[in-house]
């Protein structure tokens, strides 16, 4: 039997999701040998605190607080650590010392990926970062490998399974947002600080890599439009259910235009990130709690969905090892890194220039024309109406009635919705716009 190379391995960071890392790399260590075709030793584990708990037992003379020489020396390293810095440095330092690199980053991979990929091409090694995208969920490799002979148009992602949580609990039991909050915190699916969950910023940057996979151009954190959940209320949930649809935050990248599925305001990918109502009978509607799944429209697979646990140490360490193993067997048989293709080279677009349906909800004098008033504005800006409700309210002290009309507009671009809506607020039979969400799937 041929005696397998030995191939170093160097983890940076220890938390949750390494400390996983580092217990498959020793207890299944002859399983993974056979998948990579070489031993996949750890030499090394790098950490601030050497004393610091950890969720795993590991052997105490793994660990160091010399990251740089670590990785100077390793073939494999696993960046574990998140943030830009000292991050984005260690792995530069890795990448030009020939190793290959995997990364759960989302963070530092949104914000600086171009650069990475670069010095990656150069070296000839594999930037992978499977984890940082979904959790356990394998979608980034499908998209550059399984769907690379295919058009992506567009995908719809649930991505953050903090915000997923928080919606669902809404909906479910009619909480307001700061007690889902409450609760996600108290079972630990949020953070003490939620502000990057919550305001979508974590959504965003998964959102960046994405799009770039799908649409093979390099796209930044600086190209995603972002809105949080944080002004979603309970009476926003009540109506969209009362209506039809599910409240949910999607990360969206789709490409609009001449070559696309839409036309908007130019051609080019609109990236975005934000609170979207989804019909009920919608795939991504039914994915409840922490999870996370990703709905892809492609111009000959047609409709995919890929599901499961969005994050998680052991769910996140199997998204790793598997970027590991690819690593492994590339040093092995002696080809190139596997890269992300950038022949697209597609415009990223305003926000303005997207697609979409909304749902605005006005209170309006109940009197006749409001609604023949209401309609001839929104034809007036070119904007289509595919649902209009009205509900009676009487007010108990005044004994004044008026009238809660809910509209969902047939697609148009954003520049003329929101025009719309503040010819809407114009109107002297408005009495207030109680909602305004962009609505996906109908």
């Amino acid at each position: 039997m041929t005696e397998l190379r030995t191939l170093k391995v160097a983890l940076l960071g220890c938390g949750n999701v390494g400390a996983q890392v580092a217990r498959i790399l020793l207890d299944d260590a002859d399983m993974l040998a056979s998948r990579a075709g070489a031993r996949l030793e750890l030499v090394g584990i790098a950490v601030r605190n050497l004393g610091a708990p950890r969720e795993v037992e590991l052997p105490r003379a793994l660990f160091t607080t010399d990251a740089e020489t670590l990785v100077k020396d390793a073939d494999l390293v696993i960046e574990l650590m998140g943030g830009i810095e000292p991050a984005r440095t260690l792995i530069l330092t890795a990448i030009r010392n020939g190793a290959c690199v995997v990364t759960g980053n989302k963070a530092l991979v949104a914000k600086d990926g171009p650069t990475l990929h670069e010095e990656a091409d150069k070296a000839g090694v594999q930037l992978s970062y499977e984890a940082a995208v979904a959790g356990a969920i394998p979608i980034l490799r499908p998209i550059r490998d399984s769907l690379s002979g295919d058009r992506i148009t567009r995908v719809l992602g649930i991505v953050n399974g903090t915000t997923n949580f928080i919606l669902d609990q809404m909906d479910s039991t009619g909480a307001q947002f700061a007690d889902a909050l409450a609760e996600a915190q108290r079972l630990g699916y949020a953070e003490a600080d939620p502000t990057a969950d919550v305001e979508g910023y974590d959504a965003a940057s998964k959102a960046a890599i994405l799009a770039s996979l799908s649409f093979h151009t390099r796209f930044s954190l600086d190209d995603v439009y972002c809105e949080g959940i944080s002004a979603v209320t309970a009476a926003d949930i009540a109506a969209a259910k009362d209506a039809g649809f599910v409240i949910k935050l999607l990360a969206i990248a789709e490409k609009l235009g001449a070559t696309g599925t839409e036309t908007g305001a130019g051609t080019g990918v609109s990236v975005r990130v934000h609170p979207t109502l989804l019909p009920r009978e919608h795939p991504l509607a039914a994915v409840r709690g922490a999870f996370n799944a990703v709905f892809i429209e492609a111009e000959n697979a047609g409709e995919l969905m890929f599901y499961g646990q969005g994050a998680g140490g052991k769910p996140t360490a199997s998204a790793v090892m598997g970027d590991l193993i690819s690593a492994a067997r590339s040093i092995v048989l002696g080809g190139p890194g596997r890269a992300e293709t950038t022949t697209g080279q597609v415009s990223a677009l305003p926000i303005s220039a997207a697609v979409t349906s909304y749902y605005i909800g006005l209170d309006v004098a109940d009197q006749p024309g409001v609604l023949a008033r209401i309609a001839q504005l929104f034809a007036e800006h070119g904007v289509s109406i595919e649902i209009m409700r009205q509900t009676i309210h009487r007010d108990a002290d005044s004994n004044v009635e008026s009238a809660e009309l809910r509209i969902v507009t047939h697609r148009a671009s954003e520049a003329a919705l929101a025009a719309t809506v503040e010819a809407v607020k114009g109107l002297d039979v408005i009495n207030s716009v109680t909602s305004v969400l962009r609505v996906e799937g109908v």
